[in-house]
């Protein structure tokens, strides 16, 4: 079983930067991609990015390209997250899911088998 470690989370304001990291516990794990998603609360799971592994193929929700970069290290089976000009529209709780196989879908939470515990991010105004 994959385990997926997140960490980088916190409060800042808003304008100011966080770096997410995931890290697979499994390093013979070799993913097609890996993504990052946010729920708020009161509000159901949404895509953020998704990096597809060989190939480092990027994919942004709307409303966070130009801000956020996903990056990935695959001798450590980590993916990052950069958040920059973050905005009190950021705050949620983060998770990094991991995906055996490739799917074109990568921006539904079904694409995915693995996932993380999470971690608040919360933007002040």
């Amino acid at each position: 079983q994959v385990q997926l470690v997140e960490s980088g989370g916190g409060l800042v304001q808003a304008g100011a930067s966080l770096r997410l990291s995931c890290a697979a516990s499994t390093r013979t794990f070799s993913p097609s991609h890996m993504g990052w998603f946010r729920q708020a609360p009161g509000k159901e799971r949404e895509f953020v990015a998704a990096i597809r592994w060989s190939s480092g193929s990027t994919y942004y929700t709307d409303s966070v390209k130009g801000r956020f970069i996903i990056s990935r290290d695959n001798a450590d089976n980590t993916v990052y997250l950069q958040m920059n000009s973050l905005k009190p529209e950021d705050t949620a709780v983060y998770y990094c899911a991991a995906a055996q196989f490739w799917s074109w879908t990568v921006f539904t939470t079904t694409s995915y088998n693995y996932w993380g515990q999470g971690t608040q991010v919360t933007v002040s105004s």
